[in-house]
This record gives structure tokens, sequence and C-alpha cells, in this order.
């Protein structure tokens, strides 16, 4: 099932958050209990965003500076931090790790296999409503041969292993 797609001329991905928690609302019915994002959506306003909607968010928020020590794990959250600080400190525990960890098996395959797979190195067709439609499509044969390898593994193990 396509949960949500899009594609935009706009660089950063930070705008894209609340329509795109939309599209997700409208096509599942319901948001997500959880959510993962990678750290072009990582704001105060984005984390608080997803807290009042019930979605317990889990955005990375880029990488340590060169010889930045990693904040603590243990204990609890200190006060004085903001809601970034806060981020960081949850994706590093045992939970959030594994939580955050889900997403290069759920999400990133779609990219890399779109890209080396099926060799979509750049969109065919011109025009932000026709790349969306491109995108859509490719996304769909992408949950559609997922749907059909796990059809055919449940009804023949055997091909699952060949």
């Amino acid at each position: 099932m396509i949960v949500a797609v899009g594609v935009s001329n706009q660089p950063p991905d930070s705008e894209h958050l609340e329509p795109m928690l939309e599209r997700i609302a409208d096509n599942a019915g319901a948001l997500p209990d959880v959510m993962t994002t990678d750290a072009g959506y990582c704001s105060e306003e984005h984390i608080k965003s997803c807290e009042q909607r019930g979605i317990d968010p889990h955005i990375a928020t880029g990488r340590l500076s060169h010889g930045q020590p990693p904040p603590p794990l243990r204990g609890p959250f200190p006060n004085h931090l903001d809601a970034r600080g806060r981020m960081v400190r949850k994706l590093r525990c045992k939970k959030g790790k594994k939580i955050y960890t889900r997403r290069k098996t759920i999400v990133e395959p779609v990219f890399g296999q779109s890209k080396e797979a099926r060799g979509l190195r750049k969109f065919l067709l011109r025009g932000l409503e026709k790349a969306n439609s491109e995108w859509s499509l490719i996304c769909t044969g992408h949950n559609l041969l997922k749907l059909f390898r796990f059809r055919r593994a449940e009804t023949n193990p055997a091909a699952a292993t060949g």
C-alpha cells in the first residue's frame, strides 16, 4: 500500500512534512503512531506538531560535529534540552535506535531499488504534476512487486529461496 508519496521542486524537505501528513491521513484513514524521518525534517516546530497529532516522532538530527561528545544515554532527560536535544537523546536510547533503524529497511530500499534496479536516474516526464504521477506509478510498481513476491513465497516456499 502506498501510504503517501510526493515530488517537489523545492530543495528543503522541512516545508513538506505537514502536507505529507495530510496525504497520509487521506490515503490511510489515520496517522501513524510512530514516524521516522530524515534530518531534513528536524525542527522544533515539526517535533511539536507530530506530538500534538499523537505521533511519536523519530527525526534524525544530523551528525555530531568532529570532536563533539555524544549526549549521555542514561538518566532522566536534562530540563535544559530543547526539542532537538531531546530528539538526539531519544534516538540514542535503545528503543529509539531500534525504531529509527527500521527506516533503513522500510523506506530507503525504495529509493535504492528504483535507482539501481530500475534505472530511475531522472524523471522521463517534465513538470511537477507529471513527475508526481511518474513517481506514484514507480512506487505502485514497487509495492505490487513486493506483494507478488510475498504471495508467491506464501504459496510456494521453495520459490522464495530461488
